[in-house]
């Protein structure tokens, strides 16, 4: 296969990624009025690894030394890919709409930039900056549902604060997930993060069983979980990966905007959310960000 199609099969999941990625909003809208929300999603990565583990398991015990020292940054990119942005999304559907949660989660990239920033001595110029401003004067707008009135008051959805949390755990999981170069392949790795993050997530679920709801281990349970480990679970994590080991991370980040378009549409169809207004502020502003603080990256790449 000549380099050209291995790019635009690359550039192609730009597009495909998002289908299955966004797909998690349905979990959370959907999952969590049948299964408690973390328990949804401790369950939905143990399964990821009982799934995954038949395929890898000889050649991770053959990769023991590897294992043994990657095991601190897999545990970080664990509880920040599946404890973090596997939880707070589910807690989120519980006062959110699927839309908000789309459109706030595009804020990730803009923590990426910050993130890389910090850690990795990456310079922030002046497009970088009035893309920040805007993407988060953007995401604000969501949060508030343009209402004014709920600044002031700090009245705003916790669902909201959820998502904004997610986007940054996503961020943290993306930007380590690039620069920790790791000598397992991608399902090796992808195993470890799955056992790790819902390791990370075992202590938070069973305060949530004995204190806060039980969960029914019933149909309706195994067909979400089912879906969540499957669809936005190993499909979307899987084709993130390759993705970014394609493309990078700059250009990878892409599949968050997709996303957002996805998430609407999902919403629209399957829950018969209205678009409202400060959808559409919100949107145009968070994409205006992204395009400012894009825009001088990708000219020097």
């Amino acid at each position: 296969m000549s380099n050209q199609k291995r790019y635009l099969l690359a550039f192609s999941l730009l597009f495909i990624q998002p289908i299955f990625m966004a797909s998690n909003l349905i979990v959370a809208r959907g999952g969590v009025e049948f299964v408690p929300p973390i328990s949804l999603a401790f369950w939905r990565w143990t399964f990821v690894f009982i799934i995954l583990l038949p395929f890898t398991y000889f050649s991770l015990k053959k990769s023991y030394p590897i294992i043994k020292k990657e095991y601190k940054k897999l545990f970080f990119l664990g509880s920040m890919g599946c404890g973090v942005c596997g939880a707070f999304p589910f807690l989120a559907g519980e006062t959110t709409t699927v839309t908000n949660m789309g459109i706030i989660y595009t804020s990730s990239p803009i923590f990426i930039i910050l993130i890389s920033a910090l850690f990795f001595n990456e310079k922030i110029n002046l497009p970088k900056i009035a893309g920040l401003i805007t993407c988060l004067v953007g995401v604000f707008a969501i949060i508030i549902k343009g209402n004014l009135d709920l600044l002031l008051n700090l009245n705003f959805t916790i669902g909201d604060l959820w998502m904004l949390a997610a986007s940054i755990g996503w961020a943290l999981y993306s930007i380590y997930l690039f620069y920790w170069k790791s000598e397992l392949s991608i399902f090796q790795r992808f195993t470890l993060i799955s056992f790790f993050g819902a390791f990370s997530l075992l202590p938070f679920y069973m305060v949530e069983e004995f204190f806060v709801a039980r969960t029914v281990f019933n149909k309706q349970f195994y067909l979400w979980v089912l879906f969540a480990a499957i669809s936005p679970g190993i499909i979307a994590f899987t084709l993130y990966t390759q993705a970014q080991k394609s493309l990078g991370a700059s250009l990878t980040g892409f599949t968050l905007y997709v996303f957002t378009i996805y998430g609407a549409i999902y919403g629209y169809f399957i829950f018969e959310e209205k678009l409202e207004s400060y959808h559409y502020l919100g949107t145009a502003l968070v994409f205006l960000g992204v395009y400012l603080a894009r825009k001088n990256y990708e000219n020097k790449s």
